[in-house]
């Protein structure tokens, strides 16, 4: 790993960790941080890269801040260059496209672009001190980066618009009870838990599990008739599996399937 690169990349077995390397900054989002990302992404899902899920965090006091004011001043005085960095928000489209689970592990401040980024991924740890808000509204400035979709998709209209109006932070039990975040730990035990959790993840099946990220993402976006027969197809698909295989004959042998894929 490098000390000055905006993003690090790390390999521990089946598990990549994407971390934010801008302490300094509160790991603002910046430019770089916007080109390192979707880098980091299509080199852990490169095919014999042997990832199976995606650990996101950030190095420093605090998960995520925002967008990084000082470069949004600058770009103001480029129109194109501005709308390229608001374009960036296919960076987190990427996030949730991927077949790889990504889970976010977030610690200290969490607001803004920074909780864009994490409502980007599937499953989110919690340090027992984190704070979560949006504040777009204080500054006379709404989300770009699809926060104000995802938000309420997440816990609903009515949280989400208190949210955004108020620009109050939450804390990390409040967080939970919104159906934010998944799981609470204390600071101490962050990475530590969310590594753990990951390399759980890492021995299901690599398809199963893309699987099921697709049902759920796309079945959202989907009538109610449509999903169900998008379940259906996909069921069919996956039967045919070798993965399927072996699981059936690990519950029928009574012991934990090992798959290939």
């Amino acid at each position: 790993m490098s000390g000055v690169d905006p993003v690090l990349v790390e390999m521990v077995g089946p598990v990549g960790i994407v971390e934010l390397n801008r302490p300094e900054k509160f790991n603002c989002l910046s430019v770089g941080i916007q080109e390192a990302l979707p880098k980091a992404l299509r080199r852990l899902e490169a095919p014999g890269s042997g990832i199976r899920v995606i650990l996101l965090r950030a190095r420093g006091k605090h998960f995520c801040t925002g967008a990084d004011l000082d470069e949004i001043k600058a770009l103001r005085a480029e129109r194109a260059r501005l709308a390229e960095f608001i374009h960036g928000s296919e960076v987190l489209k990427a996030l949730e496209a991927s077949d790889l689970p990504v889970v976010a592990a977030v610690h200290g401040l969490c607001l803004a672009g920074g909780l864009e980024l994490m409502l980007a991924c599937d499953v989110v740890f919690a340090a027992s001190d984190a704070l979560f808000g949006d504040q777009h509204a204080q500054y006379g400035l709404v989300p770009g980066w699809g926060g104000s979709q995802r938000l309420p998709r997440l816990i609903g209209l009515r949280r989400s618009l208190d949210l955004f109006f108020s620009a109050r932070r939450v804390d990390a039990e409040t967080a939970l009870q919104f159906g934010l975040v998944n799981y609470v730990v204390g600071p101490e035990r962050l990475q530590q838990a969310a590594l753990e959790y990951c390399q759980t993840l890492a021995q299901r099946s690599r398809p199963g599990l893309a699987l099921m990220k697709r049902l759920g993402r796309r079945g959202l976006d989907m009538q109610w008739d449509a999903a169900l027969r998008f379940e259906e197809e996909v069921v069919v698909d996956a039967l045919f599996d070798e993965d399927v295989s072996e699981g059936l004959a690990a519950f029928e042998a009574r012991r934990a399937p090992v798959f290939k894929s």
